[in-house]
C-alpha cells in the first residue's frame, strides 16, 4: 500500500490524485489505520489476524462494471461520498486496485491509500472515509466482520460529528 496527500485538484475520481506529498507509516498510525501486505498465495495468514482481532464473519465483494450492471455508476458514487462506520470496516484486497481516502484529524486534509492485491487495511469506527476504484475499475476483496456482516455508513454532517463512535474515535486520537 501507498499513502499520499490527496492532490484536491478537480477530476475523475479514479484518477491517482497525487500531490508528491508521501505520508508515513508514522501517520497513518496516528489516524488509527492499520495495514499489512499478505500476499494473496498466503491467505492463511488472513486467519491468523481475523483470529487475533477477533474477526468472527467475512464476505467477498467484486466491483466491476459488468457484475453491478446498472447499479455500478450510483454505487462508486455512494462510495465515495464521505462517511463513517459504527464499526471497524477491513479490506483484503485478493484482486485489482483502488483508493481508501481516510481524514487526518485535526487537519481534515484527505490521505489517499492506494491499495493491490494482498494489501489489507483496517480502518477503525468513527473515521470519516471514501473508496473509489482507479482506471482499472474493477477489485475484488475479502470483506471482514466482528459480528454479522453489515455495512451502514453514515454521511458526514452534524449528527455524524457528535455520534457516539465518531466521538469515541477522536477521543482515542487525543490519547495516542
Amino acid at each position: 500500500m501507498r499513502a499520499f496527500y490527496f492532490d484536491d485538484i478537480p477530476g475523475d475520481q479514479r484518477l491517482l490524485h497525487d500531490s508528491g506529498i508521501p505520508v508515513s507509516d508514522e501517520i497513518l498510525k496516528s489516524t488509527g489505520l492499520l495495514h499489512w501486505h499478505i500476499p494473496t498465495s498466503q491467505q492463511n495468514q488472513i486467519d491468523t489476524v481475523a483470529k487475533e482481532r477477533s474477526y468472527r464473519n467475512r464476505d467477498i465483494i467484486t466491483i466491476t462494471k459488468d457484475g453491478l450492471g446498472d447499479l455500478y455508476e450510483a454505487k462508486l458514487k455512494s462510495f465515495y461520498e464521505e462517511h463513517m462506520h459504527e464499526d471497524e470496516e477491513i479490506r483484503y484486497i485478493l484482486e485489482g486496485s483502488g483508493f481508501f481516502d481516510i481524514r487526518e484529524h485535526p487537519s481534515d486534509s484527505w490521505i489517499r491509500c492506494q491499495v493491490d492485491a494482498g494489501d489489507l487495511l483496517v480502518l477503525p469506527a468513527g473515521i470519516y472515509h471514501r473508496f473509489t476504484l482507479d482506471e482499472n475499475n474493477m477489485i475484488k476483496a475479502l470483506r471482514l466482520f466482528k459480528d454479522e456482516p453489515k455495512w451502514t455508513p453514515f454521511k458526514r454532517d452534524s449528527s455524524t460529528d457528535v455520534n457516539p463512535y465518531r466521538v469515541d474515535y477522536l477521543k482515542g486520537l487525543a490519547v495516542n
